[in-house]
């Protein structure tokens, strides 16, 4: 579960520095990322990023490309404005009932 924004802090990036090792080296991991709050624009395509600086959308497509499923949260799209947009190919629109079910089913739960 990623909760912040995707630049600003470091949380989305080492999210997804953790998945992207879990999609790499343990292909047997189901690893699931449900962005919430302000992570959902993480799922925002044509980021532009300074030379040298990590960029989200480069790090969730490699996951995705490696097995992850990633799902942004509908509420917290509509809260932002952002219900409308065309997400990063391969992050899918959620709700609090598939976070749940997603929860109810992990053995691990890791918040960023």
């Amino acid at each position: 579960m990623v909760n912040d924004a995707p630049y600003g802090s470091e949380k989305a990036f080492n999210a997804l520095r953790l998945a992207m090792t879990l999609c790499s080296q343990h292909e047997e991991v189901k690893t699931l990322i449900f962005l919430m709050a302000d992570a959902v624009s993480c799922a925002v395509p044509d980021q532009k990023t300074p030379k040298g600086y990590y960029n989200i959308e480069t790090m969730l497509k490699f996951v995705i490309e490696n097995g992850a499923s990633v799902r942004a949260c509908g509420g917290c799209l509509l809260a932002r404005g952002l219900e409308n947009i065309k997400l990063i190919d391969g992050v899918s629109r959620s709700t609090m009932l598939e976070f749940t079910q997603w929860n109810v089913d992990a053995d691990k739960i890791i918040s960023f």
